[in-house]
């Protein structure tokens, strides 16, 4: 139980850092801010059975997306930590690695570059966004600031 809990708190305290240093960096230009209003938008077309748009013009607004994005987001990150608790103990034991966990946070730009990017209508690694080479590089840094956030947690609990 002490794992969940863990990595319950990983999950949460990664997802926060990783808004925050979202906010700060996109502010300067050097990453795009995270939408979740467009991610609110994709969760509420899977529910409905649509998994895929061929452009993000074609997610129409939907009511609540906001809140729909907020809790999708932070869903994935409990998830991922989670995910990465009940792993090391099964494939590694003993304490959890912080330094791993920045890794595994890293690691997790896959399912951003493979999954949620094409489901939007971006293409893989977000070829077909205006916004170019930003498009990305934005989740690796954001999944960074996630294993950042999850390192520490990790190192606290």
């Amino acid at each position: 139980m002490d794992l969940i809990v863990t990595g319950v708190v990983a999950g949460v305290l990664g997802t926060l850092v990783m808004d925050f240093l979202n906010h700060l960096f996109s502010r300067t230009g050097m990453i795009l801010k995270i939408d979740m209003g467009m991610i609110g938008r994709m969760t509420a077309g899977w529910a409905c059975g649509r998994f895929r748009y061929r452009h993000p013009g074609e997610m129409k607004p939907v009511a609540n997306e906001l809140l729909y994005g907020y809790i999708t987001h932070y869903t994935i990150g409990v998830g991922f930590a989670v995910i990465y608790m009940l792993g090391w103990d099964l494939l590694v034991g003993g304490p959890a690695s912080p330094v791993w966990a920045l890794v595994y946070g890293f690691a997790t730009t896959v399912a951003s570059l493979f999954i949620v990017y094409p489901s939007m209508g971006l293409g893989v690694f977000g070829r077909r966004s205006p916004e170019g080479i930003k498009a990305p590089l934005s989740p690796l840094a954001n999944h960074l600031f996630f294993g950042v956030g999850m390192a520490v947690a990790v190192a606290l609990v």
